[in-house]
């Protein structure tokens, strides 16, 4: 089965239309969320944090991209993850795909206890939420050689901060776009790792008929589903 996404090859060079080849057995309306958003954050952190034995990894943010990324780190080799978000619900299923800590950022100070967790500081921060607070705190997360991944939405022309003084002793803040992959690349990767069941990210998933449109955005914005789809019959 062939399917049609958008892709970019860097920063730098224009969306192009690509065709991916997807095996039979898969359905479309589970091989259509992985065009963006949940291979963004599994990309991120498979492709461009690519966290070594025993190091840590903070989540900040988990919707679909947020969850692809912590299903990720489960696949690597980090001996920590840790989710935070404002929602319980999130959390409960950040801590079901992998998650060995989470931390709801309305009732407690998400940056000290990701202190306590790691013992000091993480080895990388995946900043899924888009909100300018939250980067900078995330930077403020991560240690020396650390490294801060921005992968969440902020609105056009935002600006955020850094302590100087810390970030020169090698802190690292670093843009990842779209999985840092092709999409034919990342989908094949996932699709294989879901069919052995180390990527279940087709449990994010709930598919809705066109005609129930206002019912599936109504759902994604109370967060009472992660993935809506639309399907055409």
């Amino acid at each position: 089965m062939n399917i049609h996404a958008y892709v970019v090859d860097h920063v730098d060079a224009p969306f192009r239309w690509e065709e991916l080849t997807v095996d039979e057995s898969v359905p479309l309306e589970l091989a259509g969320p992985l065009a963006c958003g949940i291979t963004t954050g599994a990309g991120a952190v498979l492709n461009t944090a690519n966290p070594g034995p025993g190091e840590s990894v903070v989540v900040y943010g988990v919707g679909a991209v947020g969850l692809g990324a912590i299903m990720a780190a489960r696949n690597s080799a980090a001996a920590t993850i840790i989710a935070v978000d404002l929602h319980d619900s999130r959390l409960e299923l950040a801590q079901r795909y992998g998650a060995t800590h989470v931390i709801n950022s309305q009732k407690e100070d998400s940056l000290e206890r990701i202190r306590e967790i790691t013992g000091g500081a993480a080895d990388y921060a995946i900043e899924c939420a888009g909100v300018i607070a939250v980067l900078e705190e995330a930077i403020e997360a991560i240690g020396m050689l650390g490294t801060c991944l921005l992968i969440g939405g902020a609105p056009t022309d935002a600006r955020f901060s850094a302590d100087h003084m810390r970030t020169l002793f090698g802190k690292r803040i670093v843009g990842a776009l779209g999985g840092s992959r092709t999409s034919q690349e990342m989908i094949s990767a996932l699709l294989a790792r879901w069919k052995v069941g180390r990527f279940p990210f087709d449990e994010l998933v709930r598919t809705y008929p066109m005609a129930e449109i206002e019912q599936a955005i109504r759902d994604t914005h109370s967060g009472e589903v992660i993935k809506a789809v639309l399907t055409l019959a």
